[in-house]
């Protein structure tokens, strides 16, 4: 009996454990806008997203935050305290939900031009990687997927590579256009 009682015990225990490092760690997530502006004393970056929202995020201020954040895209990506540059269309990497949360990196998309479409999923080429989708007009669109591009899921951030949308799921892209083709720069499964 008392063995028993101690073998449970342990198991408790552990999947106490369990829990709670598996909550310690943030899931990273990410959104595309204009950084608006910057207040370097509040530590604060507000950004216009491509919806049209506008947003608040405060700098990573613990760096021993546990964070669920692939390499290859962290690596692409500037710290957000170290970012200064108002009015660059940018993906903010964050965690936290609502008005808390907190920005880790921001990456710059370039120059542009950009272009912006919402439509849902008809077609994903695994082999090719060619994403196409319907907008409300009925009007269709396709985009390359690359090493480059970034994708936001229900479950956090991913490479575009490892983006694998299903039709009918609804999607925000944008993307760059070169030589009549355009590339997902990031795409936004929410």
């Amino acid at each position: 009996m008392a063995g028993s009682f101690l073998r449970i015990s342990i198991l408790l225990g552990l999947f106490s454990l369990a829990t709670l490092a598996a909550k310690a760690q943030e899931v990273v997530h990410a959104v595309a806008g204009t950084v608006n502006h910057i207040n370097l004393p509040a530590k604060t970056i507000t950004v216009v997203t491509d919806d049209g929202s506008e947003g608040t995020f405060k700098d990573l201020t613990n760096p021993k935050t546990s964070i669920d954040f692939e390499k290859k895209l962290r690596a692409e990506a500037i710290a957000a305290d170290a970012f200064k540059n108002e009015g660059t269309h940018v993906i903010v990497y964050y965690f936290g939900d609502g008005d808390v949360r907190t920005a880790v990196a921001l990456q710059n998309l370039g120059p542009g031009p950009l272009t912006k479409s919402t439509g849902t999923v008809v077609k994903f080429s695994r082999e090719q990687r060619l994403l196409t989708i319907q907008d409300q007009s009925g009007a269709i669109e396709s985009f390359k997927i690359n090493e480059r591009t970034v994708a936001e899921t229900g479950s956090g951030v991913v490479e575009g590579m490892k983006f694998e949308p299903d039709k009918g799921d609804h999607l925000r892209v944008t993307a760059t256009k070169a030589n009549g083709s355009a590339t997902a720069l990031f795409i936004n499964a929410g």
